[in-house]
């Protein structure tokens, strides 16, 4: 507060070990919670950008599949197997990843 005197604690003092522990705690688990978050962007990136490809297909995706490669690497038929990918959705993923030249 702007009005009030600083608290100082001594070096040694055990509340201050608290205090330091606590922030401490607080600062691992925002880092441990942002890469989970940085990761789960990272692995969705390239389905972002498939138009018509909805949070829950690109769920299904994943969880059929595994990684972004492997969805990349997949067969035409692959993707149809799919729950929730229809053939029309299962064509486009195919295209976006298997640009035809020209």
């Amino acid at each position: 507060m702007p009005e009030r005197e600083a608290i100082k604690l001594e070096p040694r003092d055990p509340v201050l070990y608290f205090i330091q522990r606590l922030r401490d705690e607080a600062h691992r688990f925002v880092i441990g919670s942002h890469r989970t978050l940085r990761k789960k962007d990272i692995r969705e990136a390239g389905l972002q950008e498939i138009p018509g490809i909805g949070p829950t297909r690109k769920r299904a995706l994943l969880h059929h599949f595994g990684t972004l490669k492997a969805i990349e690497r997949a067969s035409l038929a692959d993707l149809g197997k799919v729950p929730g990918i229809s053939a029309d959705s299962a064509k486009r993923i195919f295209d976006f990843f298997h640009p035809r030249p020209g």
